[in-house]
Order: structure tokens, then sequence, then C-alpha cells
């Protein structure tokens, strides 16, 4: 039993990534560095990503319209469009993108800025922000995540993901996907309920996934890092037009034969 050198929060579920090490080294020659190949990848997945490519071709899902990246003010100084980027990413969790998308047009009539939100009342902010999802705790998480960035940042959003995620009502979604779009750093790939669920079905995770944040483990671990920055643009648009969480139209989609949840009628 190897398991002595293994530092015992390795059991957290953080550290998922312990489930994808047994076999490494396997039959490795003695002082041959070995090679840096993927241990694992589903089987057809390169036929089945450029499937998708071709179903998503028109940008034409909601995502592409009136996603996080079509939210801020793309005219606004680079330090106040960042913070748009990351409120409109707070904004969108467990949010249809059609509501954030009206929610932060709202708010930036109201000249959307880390002090013009300092200044509002959490009335004013909610009744901006409604009908968006936790509409509430939203409102709570905003104007203390604005404090610490006004305090500790200088108005600025932090440039780590480890930063990032200690900022209340900020994910591990949310973080790649503000360090993606904010700052052009590609940090990890962006797991949301679309991605996550499309995954599983296509079975590119080893084994089922329960938690998005497992998931974001199983893919890096095999997904070339060239391809991080698209996955998620191209599954969650994928998942709102045809990989539908209940009543997927698999008759509609080109993957069909080669998905392992098509429903072959």
């Amino acid at each position: 039993r190897s398991t002595a050198g293994i530092p015992r929060r390795s059991r957290r579920r953080k550290s998922v990534a312990i489930a994808y090490e047994s076999g490494q080294g396997d039959g490795a020659e003695e002082g041959t560095p070995e090679p840096q190949r993927p241990r694992w990848e589903p089987r057809d997945w390169r036929q089945q990503l450029e499937r998708i490519r071709e179903m998503r071709r028109n940008r034409d899902a909601p995502v592409d319209e009136m996603g996080v990246e079509k939210c801020y003010d793309s005219s606004a100084p680079p330090q106040v469009m960042r913070y748009q980027v990351l409120l409109s990413l707070m904004l969108s969790s467990q949010t249809k993108d059609q509501v954030t998308s009206a929610a932060m047009l709202r708010l930036r009539q109201h000249g959307l800025t880390v002090d013009s939100i300092l200044q509002m009342g959490d009335a004013t902010l909610g009744q901006i922000i409604y009908p968006v999802g936790f509409w509430r705790n939203k409102v709570k998480y905003i104007k203390q995540t604005t404090a610490i960035l006004k305090e500790k940042y200088g108005g600025d959003i932090p440039r780590t993901v480890e930063e990032l995620v200690q900022l209340p009502g900020v994910g591990p979604k949310m973080a790649h996907l503000a360090m993606n779009i904010a700052w052009d750093n590609v940090s990890g790939i962006a797991v949301d309920t679309h991605v996550h669920r499309i995954t599983n079905r296509l079975k590119w995770v080893k084994k089922e996934t329960r938690y998005p944040e497992e998931t974001r483990v199983a893919l890096e671990d095999w997904l070339p890092r060239d391809l991080w920055r698209e996955i998620n643009w191209l599954l969650v648009g994928f998942g709102q037009q045809t990989c539908l969480p209940v009543n997927p139209r698999c008759n509609e989609c080109l993957n069909q034969d080669i998905c392992p949840a098509a429903k072959r009628h």
C-alpha cells in the first residue's frame, strides 16, 4: 500500500485530480522522461467535436447574442469593463442569458461602475436586477464583492482564479470565465450545467461526474489545452439549442450515430 506519501488533505473533494493519477509511470523506462501523451481520451471525441462545431456554425444561440461577452460596455475603460464582466457573471448564475442581458442593460443605464454600485441602495439594486435568479442574494454578494474590489484591488478585479473565488458570490466557473474574458487568460475550463450535462452524455469523462467542478478536473485531464477557451461557448450554445436538459433533440443532432446517450428512434 503506497498511501504513505499522500498528504491527508488529498481526501477533500477539491483534489479530485488524485483519482486520475493512478497508472502514471507504469511501465515507463528507467531514466527516460514519460512522453506527454494523454493517459485516456474518449472514443470519437474529435468527430463529435467537429460535428458540434458544424451545428454551432450559425452562432445563433442565446449565449451568442446575449452571453456575458455581449453584456459589458466595450467602450468603457478597461478596469470598468473588467468589473462589468465580473458582475454579469455573478448575475448569470442559474439565470437565462436573456434575463442576465436585460439586467445588465438596465444597470449600465445607471452607469455601471464600482462607485455607482457602492452608492446605490440595496432596494434600488434589487429592483434593477430583478428577475435574475436568487436576486436578493445577488444584491448582497454584489455589494460585498464591490466593496472588496474598491478596498483591496483599487476598483479592479483580481488577476487570479484563487483570488476571484474568494469573492462573495463568485464560483470556479465564473472565475475561469472572468480570467478568459476580462484578462484574456485561459486558466481552466469553465464548466456550467450545460457543459457538465453534455460531457457526461458524450462520455467525455472517464466515469460519470456529479458536480461541475469534478467535470472540470476530469476534462482538463485529457482535453488539449488549445480547446479550453472554445469548449464552454461551444457546448453552452449546443445545450441551449439541441442537447436540451429534458427531451434533447437527438433526431436533429449530427452526433446521433456516435453519441452514447442518443435516443435513437
